[in-house]
C-alpha cells in the first residue's frame, strides 16, 4: 500500500504545482462572475440603437396608433412610395414601414432600411400591429377594450413543500438551476479528469517509463495510484472553487442586503381600490429575488452529495479510461473505444435535461439514478427536488459496488495492455486480455 501512496503523491504534486492548475483554480470563479457582469453591462449599455420609423399607411387603419418606446419612434408620412423609399437609403437609423391598402389579402407589409434591422425590432412592430387590429375588431364587436385589459390578472404561485418539520419554501426555478449546474459539472469533470488519466497512461506507455515502474510495483497498484492521485487533484480544485464561490456569494449578499427594504410602488385605479384591490403594489428587486430563491436550497446537502457522486463517478470512468489508455499507443487510436464508454454520460445528460428534470420521480429517473454508470448525473438532477432516503442509499451502495467491479475489469485489461506495443487492438483482443491468467 505504501507504493500506491507514493504514486498518488507523485501524480497529485506534479499536477497541483503546475501554473495552469493554479491559474484555472483561482481564476475560474472570478472569470464566471466577470463574464456575467460583462454580459449584464453590455445588455444595459449596448442595447439596440434608437430607430425612427416613417409609416406610410395606405390603409388608414394604423394612423396614429403606433406607440413610441425607448428604442423606437414612429412618424406618419404621406406621398409616393418611391419618394419615401429614397429618404431612407442613406440613413442607417431610419426605416420605412409600408402598409398597402390591401395588406389583409396580399400580406405584403414591408419594412425597408439601409441596414438589416434587429429581430426584436421586427417583433415589436408585428406585436403592435396585431394589438391594433385586435382592438379594432373588439370595438367593432361592441367589446370595451379598457374592461378587457383591466380583467387581465397576473398570478404568482409560491410552491411549498410539506415535510416532517412543517412547510418549507420550494423555489422551483432555483431547484432547476441547481440540478442543471450540478449535473453539468459532474458531466464535464468526468470527461476532463478521466481524459487526464488516459493521457497519463498513454504518455508513460509511449515513453517506456512504465517498463521501469512495473518492475517495482504491480500494474494494478500503478493504475489505482494514478486514478486516486488525479482524482485528488480534481477534488482539490472543486473544493477551492466551492470555497471561493461561497466567499464571493456571501460578499455579494452583504453588498445587496440594503436593497431588501427597497420596493417599487404603483398607483392603481380608484375603482380597483373600491373592488378590494390593494392600491400599493410591492415588487422585490431581481437581486433580492435571487437571494431569496437561493435561501430555499440546502447547499450543505447538495455539496455533500455532489462531492460523493463526483468521486464515485470519477473512479468508475477513470478506471475505464485507464484501460483504454493502456490498450493503445497514441491518443488517436482511443476514438473507437471512447464512444461506448461516454455514451451513458451523454445519454443521461440529454435525457436528464428533457425528461428527468420535468419528472424527477418517474420510473426512468429512478432507474437512471441507481445504475452506476448513469447515477452520478441522474441523481444530481433529482437531489435538489428531494429523493427518498432508501433510493439514495441504494444508489450509493450500487455506485460503490460498480466502482469495485469496474476497477476489477479495467485492471485485467490494464495489466496486459500496458506492456503491449505496436499492435492494433480490437474488442476481441481486449476480451482475450481479460481472460489471461496471472
Amino acid at each position: 500500500m505504501k507504493k500506491v501512496f507514493l504514486i498518488i503523491e507523485r501524480e497529485y504534486l506534479s499536477r497541483v504545482k503546475k501554473k495552469s492548475f493554479l491559474i484555472l483554480t483561482f481564476l475560474v470563479p472570478s472569470l464566471f462572475i466577470a463574464m456575467y457582469a460583462a454580459v449584464f453591462f453590455i445588455y444595459k449599455s449596448e442595447g439596440e440603437s434608437k430607430k425612427k420609423f416613417l409609416v406610410l399607411d395606405e390603409s388608414g387603419i394604423f394612423k396614429n396608433e403606433f406607440k413610441n418606446s425607448e428604442t423606437t419612434t414612429f412618424k406618419y408620412t404621406d406621398g409616393d412610395y418611391a419618394a419615401n423609399k429614397s429618404k431612407i437609403k442613406n440613413e442607417k437609423d431610419l426605416l420605412l414601414l409600408y402598409i398597402p391598402k390591401d395588406y389583409a389579402s396580399s400580406n405584403d407589409i414591408e419594412i425597408l432600411s439601409a441596414k438589416k434591422p434587429g429581430l426584436s425590432l421586427l417583433n415589436d412592430v408585428e406585436k403592435q400591429m396585431e394589438n391594433i387590429i385586435q382592438n379594432k375588431k373588439l370595438i367593432a364587436a361592441g367589446i370595451d377594450t379598457a374592461v378587457l385589459k383591466s380583467s387581465k390578472t397576473q398570478i404568482n404561485i409560491n410552491a411549498k413543500q410539506l415535510t416532517d418539520e412543517g412547510e418549507k419554501d420550494s423555489n422551483i426555478g432555483a431547484t432547476y438551476v441547481v440540478g442543471f449546474i450540478s449535473s453539468f459539472l459532474i458531466y464535464l469533470s468526468l470527461f476532463i479528469y478521466g481524459a487526464q488519466v488516459m493521457r497519463g497512461v498513454i504518455e508513460e506507455k509511449t515513453n517506456r517509463i512504465v517498463e521501469v515502474i512495473v518492475s517495482s510495483v504491480k500494474p494494478f497498484q500503478l493504475m489505482l495510484g494514478k486514478i486516486l492521485g488525479i482524482g485528488a487533484v480534481g477534488l482539490t480544485q472543486f473544493l477551492l472553487w466551492i470555497i471561493l464561490s461561497s466567499t464571493i456569494s456571501i460578499a455579494a449578499g452583504k453588498f445587496l442586503a440594503p436593497d431588501q427594504k427597497a420596493v417599487t410602488t404603483e398607483k392603481v385605479d380608484t375603482k380597483a381600490s373600491a373592488a378590494n384591490v390593494n392600491p400599493i403594489k410591492t415588487q422585490e428587486s431581481p437581486a433580492i429575488k435571487f437571494i431569496n430563491a437561493a435561501s430555499t436550497i440546502n447547499f450543505t446537502y447538495i455539496i455533500g452529495s455532489f462531492l460523493f457522486y463526483f468521486i464515485g463517478g470519477y473512479l468508475i470512468y477513470s478506471a475505464l479510461f485507464a484501460a483504454v489508455g493502456s490498450a493503445v499507443d497514441n491518443e488517436t487510436e482511443t476514438q473507437q473505444f471512447m464512444f461506448p464508454i461516454t455514451l451513458p454520460l451523454i445519454f443521461t445528460f440529454i435525457v436528464g435535461m428533457n425528461v428527468i428534470i420535468n419528472n424527477p420521480d418517474g420510473p426512468l429517473a429512478f432507474w437512471l439514478s441507481i445504475i452506476p454508470l448513469t447515477s452520478p448525473i441522474a441523481m444530481m438532477i433529482r437531489i435538489p427536488f428531494g429523493v427518498p432516503a432508501w433510493e439514495l442509499i441504494l444508489s450509493i451502495v450500487l455506485l460503490i459496488a460498480g466502482f469495485v467491479f469496474t476497477t476489477w475489469i479495467a485492471s485485467r485489461i490494464y495489466r496486459v495492455g500496458i506492456l503491449m506495443y505496436g499492435k492494433k487492438v480490437t474488442y476481441k483482443e481486449l476480451a482475450k486480455w481479460f481472460f489471461y491468467k496471472e
